[in-house]
């Protein structure tokens, strides 16, 4: 394998455990296509079970020796990254806002949807921080505003991140499925506010936005605009009711590779540059032997080529303090500068947009937390009175009684809990964002009011 190239593969296995269809076949299939492969990073998403993750790294650990289980919320964070680099250091971020307790069959708040990372070190570029991100799901790109908020909220927080690293001076990586296609408000705050440029469109450029009267076939869908979920193509999703958008594409392309360079270079005349030459959607095919595909998404290739100026030495990875300075669970090269604030091009009618969104799910949180706390009550009352009447019940009530009481008092703690706890922590993590986006809305239009004051 060249060091001056660098290719990734980040998909979506599906792997709930007891709920996703052929879990163990597909998984096993999974680890035999990763081990023929010739990648040097792998970012899995919802490989949830770690008698999974220890089958497939066992699969892949002659090409790619190190790798990273991330733990999030009560089941796992479902993120896995492995890596041909040695890994220097490790983190993983929940994001604030996952969808709520109540919302059982989705099941975003239960495995703690996040943003995990690695700093690998690698021969030429040094520090690369890889991300591998799942953002919350539920409302698509077309549902009502307050059940997208969840998901800019993700956005916002994964954009923050990604922009840090690369003023750390690190070159950024940031793969996943991020459950928008790319026109949406999330991608637009994650690729402007983070300096994010998307590898597919960078090697598929000129490609124009389908005629909704004449669709692409399936085929063409994959080829030319990427995408990987919702595909006729696949079986676990030939047949199912789809949005406008999703029929108009023949489904969605959900699943990115983002990457940027590093905002402070490190100290040398010119830094190497990381540039994508190929993207491809893989893993399309049927499991062999078997009528299933190997996930309900596809997978998505990248290749980088790195870029080294002419009569630049290639650096050895000694020459990068691995695992560096380690502050907490950050690793610093120690030969950078403190970096300075990166522009920003994500513009203040954007962060209006996201604001309209983040409004309307707090006015709704307020309303769903009194609508709680009433049911909570309502209860309480109802079963006050069953206890004070059931002295003039017959007896042979009693068992009958005995269970609705047991129901009520259930109902009543889940929805103190629910309307109470959880309301008040979701309204607060609003609250922060919301006032977090106000401040910087206000900074970008003093921005823009000052450089007019200097053309004029």
């Amino acid at each position: 394998m060249s060091d001056n190239r660098l290719k990734l593969l980040t998909f979506n296995c599906w792997g709930l455990k007891y709920v996703s269809k052929f879990r163990k076949e597909r998984v096993t299939a999974i680890a035999n296509v990763l081990a023929s492969s010739d990648y040097d990073v792998i970012t899995l998403q919802e490989l949830w079970v770690f008698a999974d993750f220890e089958y497939v790294r066992a699969a892949v650990s002659k090409k790619l020796p190190y790798s990273k289980f991330f733990y999030s919320g009560a089941l796992g964070a479902g993120l896995v990254i492995f890596s041909r680099f040695p890994i220097a250091a490790a983190t993983v971020h929940p994001y604030s806002l996952n969808g709520s307790p109540v919302d059982v069959l989705a099941g975003d708040w239960f495995v703690g949807k996040a943003a995990a990372s690695v700093v690998i070190v690698h021969p030429i570029l040094g520090q690369v921080q890889i991300f591998n991100t799942h953002l919350f799901a539920k409302g698509g790109d077309e549902g009502p505003d307050h059940e997208r908020a969840h998901r800019l909220v993700n956005a916002w927080e994964f954009a923050k991140l990604a922009r840090q690293s690369a003023e750390l001076g690190r070159y950024v990586i940031a793969a996943g499925d991020y459950n928008s296609v790319p026109t949406t408000l999330p991608m637009n705050i994650i690729r402007d506010h983070a300096g994010l440029k998307d590898a597919w469109a960078l090697t598929h450029p000129g490609v124009l936005d389908p005629d909704p009267l004449n669709p692409p076939t399936p085929h063409d869908a994959i080829l030319l605009h990427g995408v990987t979920a919702d595909s006729p193509l696949n079986s676990y999703s030939a047949g199912k009711p789809l949005e406008p958008l999703a029929r108009k594409f023949q489904g969605k392309r959900l699943d990115y590779v983002f990457f940027r360079q590093p905002h402070n270079p490190p100290r040398r005349a010119q830094a190497p540059t990381l540039r994508p030459v190929d993207t491809r959607v893989v893993m399309t095919e049927r499991v062999p032997g078997y009528p299933y595909s190997f996930s309900d998404h596809f997978g998505l290739e990248a290749t980088f080529t790195i870029d080294t100026p002419q009569g630049e030495p290639v650096r050895d990875s000694g020459d990068v303090d691995a695992p560096a300075l380690m502050q907490g669970t950050t690793a610093i090269a120690t030969s950078q500068s403190n970096p300075q604030p990166a522009p920003s091009d994500v513009s203040a009618e954007c962060i209006t947009q996201a604001l309209v969104s983040l409004m309307a799910r707090y006015r709704f949180a307020q309303s769903q937390g009194r609508f709680q706390l009433t049911v909570c009550f309502a209860s309480l009352a109802v079963l006050f009175a069953i206890i004070v009447a059931s002295a003039w019940f017959p007896f042979w009530l009693n068992p009958i009684f005995t269970l609705i009481t047991i129901a009520l008092a259930w109902l009543a703690t889940t929805m103190l809990y629910i309307g109470f706890v959880y309301g008040n922590w979701e309204v607060n993590a609003l609250t922060n964002i919301i006032e977090e986006l106000e401040l910087y809305r206000t900074a970008l239009e003093e921005q823009r009011r000052s450089r007019r004051s200097v053309v004029q």
